[in-house]
This record gives structure tokens, C-alpha cells and sequence, in this order.
């Protein structure tokens, strides 16, 4: 024990700071951490031998030391791991999102369904219309060639065709934008 507790405390600094703080740093690469595990260190040499005899000194730092820099290495390597897992998970949760985006197709996400509201749609409408839209849209028969087919005026068959066109606006408005999206797109 010291009877003078600040200049034991400076005797020590001097004598086992420049060591320690070289010993501490060959192993940690850090001098900021090596510093503070130094001075910490030494702190607690200090206030152990205000309690206790502690001779040589030396080697009871030396333990406090190769302890403490043992601790922050340990850390060190938990903490790696930690980041290391979450980088994993993140990247893993990237290339998910990346493969899903890639592999959407949304013309094939909503035609479908699209295809269905459109024959669900054309079954009500009346006979007479449904036969007009059909052949003018997917028989690609002109209009007067249309209205010659079911013995009506050019004017009745726009008629029809107006009438299909309004209701499969209605059934269809929740997927106007995206129609209007895609088809710019292509």
C-alpha cells in the first residue's frame, strides 16, 4: 500500500503506460481501445493496491490486462457475427425481392383475371349485343359488314358496340390504370 495514493498513481502511470499500451495494441490494432483498456487497467491496479499489498506488480497487470483486452476482442468477434447475420438476412431478403420483381409479369398477373371479368361481363349483356362486340372485336368484321350479318343499320351496330364497351368499362374500373399502364409500356 501506498501512503501517498497521487503519486503512487503517477509512479505507476509512468512506469507500465508505454508497455501495456504496446502490448494491448498488438493484439487489438486500435489505439483508441487500446488506450482506454490501458488506462482502465491501470485505474484498477492502482485502486486494488490502495486495499492490498500487490507485489510484483507486474505480472497482476499483466493479468488485468491480457482480461480485459480478451473481453474486447471477444466482443469484437460477437459483434462481427451479429453484423455478419444481419448483412446475411439482408442481402437473402434483397434477392427475394430482387427474384420476385424479376419474375413478375404484370400482364400475366392481371390478364386472367382481367380475361374473366370480360367473359363474366360479355354473358350479361343481351344476346344480340354480346354477337355484335364479338365480331366486330375478335371476328374483325367492319361495321357495315357487322350490321349486313344481323340485318341492322351501321348506326345499330355502334349501338351495340357502345353498349358492350360501357359495361366492360364499368366491370373493369379498378384495372383501367394498369391497362392504361401496360399497354403504354408495350
Amino acid at each position: 500500500m501506498y501512503s501517498n495514493p497521487l503519486k503512487s498513481f503517477n509512479e505507476i502511470y509512468n512506469s507500465y503506460y508505454r508497455k501495456s499500451f504496446l502490448y494491448v495494441r498488438s493484439y487489438l490494432h486500435d489505439d483508441l481501445a487500446a488506450e482506454d483498456i490501458v488506462s482502465d487497467s491501470l485505474i484498477k491496479l492502482w485502486e486494488q493496491m490502495k486495499k492490498e499489498d500487490i507485489n510484483p506488480v507486474a505480472p497482476y497487470l499483466f493479468t488485468i490486462l491480457k482480461n480485459r483486452t480478451l473481453d474486447h476482442l471477444k466482443h469484437q468477434i460477437i459483434r462481427r457475427d451479429v453484423h455478419g447475420a444481419i448483412e446475411k438476412n439482408q442481402v437473402r431478403d434483397l434477392q427475394i425481392r430482387t427474384t420476385s420483381l424479376e419474375s413478375s409479369d404484370p400482364t400475366e398477373i392481371f390478364s386472367a383475371e382481367i380475361q374473366q371479368i370480360i367473359e363474366a361481363t360479355l354473358k350479361n349483356l343481351p344476346e344480340k349485343t354480346r354477337e355484335i362486340f364479338l365480331q366486330s372485336r375478335f371476328g374483325n368484321k367492319s361495321h357495315k359488314e357487322i350490321a349486313a350479318i344481323f340485318g341492322i343499320s351501321v348506326k345499330g351496330v355502334d349501338y351495340h358496340i357502345l353498349q358492350s364497351v360501357s359495361a366492360l368499362r364499368i366491370a373493369l374500373k379498378d384495372y383501367l390504370p394498369i391497362i392504361g399502364f401496360i399497354s403504354f409500356f408495350n
